[in-house]
């Protein structure tokens, strides 16, 4: 009866030899964030990090799901911002940016043998140029799980950028044509985007011509001589358009998308001046 107790410790030691190995094939995984810093509507890179460490040698594969922006996948993710609004981003395998890092086994997972040493794997992320949205910070949550041996743990990590309000701007040319002393008129577009949201005035510089101003422009040709002409908003050609914010510029409110501006000009008639062709280089500023 005395030895019995040392017969239950042999059992317990026998059950603790056991469970050791089976143990041992475990792996865990931790992450780092995925900080993209500022985005200004231009394609923007960055990098996370997935680390994976095993106890032993087995194999793993580590995948990364959706994320929890509506409508994501994990081929184009979103992270979310102010009022709901979304910002598309990938992430993939390789530093090209050409593997897709994504959740279907055996298709866009990583996978690796476990060597008992922490194993550091690149999330290499990348938001598309062209997303004008409204400024703010966006972040999204990925859930990036490994499994082992029929085991299976999680880490998680944020994704994230901040939009800042930018707008491009472009016009194209205008051309009177002919002018013999009767007024000419003609017309111009400024084409601009801004990101959603965001308020901006458009200004028109006094041109080049030597003595010009925002309401007495002028053409410059044959031997300086000078062809008088005027710029306006409107159609009817009464509202000079000038270049100080809030008295002769175009306001307006960016939507994300292109935004069409009509720039109306006209040359008055009654100018005498020397034959020839007239030319003046106008700068569209806008202000956001």
């Amino acid at each position: 009866m005395r030895r019995a107790p040392g017969l239950a410790l042999l059992l317990l030691l026998m059950l603790l030899a056991w469970a050791i190995p089976g143990s041992a094939q475990a792996c865990t995984d931790s992450a780092l964030p995925l900080i993209f810093g500022i985005y200004t509507g231009t394609l923007l890179n960055g990098v996370g990090t997935v680390t994976i460490t095993c106890h032993g040698n087995p194999s793993w594969k580590t995948s990364l799901d959706a994320g929890l922006g509506v409508g994501a996948t994990t081929t184009i993710r979103k992270m979310t911002g102010p009022a709901g609004a979304t910002l598309n981003y990938q992430m993939f395998q390789d530093s090209a940016r050409t593997i897709n890092w994504g959740n279907n086994s055996g298709v866009d997972t990583v996978s690796g043998t476990g060597n008992g040493l922490p194993e550091p794997n690149s999330v290499y992320g990348q938001v598309a140029a062209g997303q004008y949205i409204a400024p703010g910070i966006y972040t999204d949550t990925i859930s990036a799980p490994v499994t082992a041996s029929g085991n299976t743990a999680a880490a998680t990590f944020t994704v994230s950028a901040t939009v800042v309000a930018t707008c491009l701007i472009s016009a194209t040319a205008m051309a009177f044509g002919t002018y013999a002393t009767a007024a000419v008129t003609s017309t111009s577009s400024i084409s601009l985007t801004c990101t959603n949201t965001t308020s901006y005035n458009v200004g028109l510089s006094a041109g080049t011509a030597t003595g010009a101003t925002v309401t007495n422009r002028s053409m410059t040709g044959p031997a300086s001589a000078l062809l008088g002409y005027k710029l306006f908003r409107d159609s009817g050609r009464t509202l000079n358009w000038g270049n100080t914010v809030g008295t002769d510029t175009v306001a307006g409110t960016g939507n994300g998308l292109p935004q069409s501006l009509a720039v109306y000009g006209q040359i008055p008639a009654g100018q005498f001046v020397r034959p020839g062709s007239y030319a003046d280089t106008i700068t569209a500023t806008i202000t956001y």
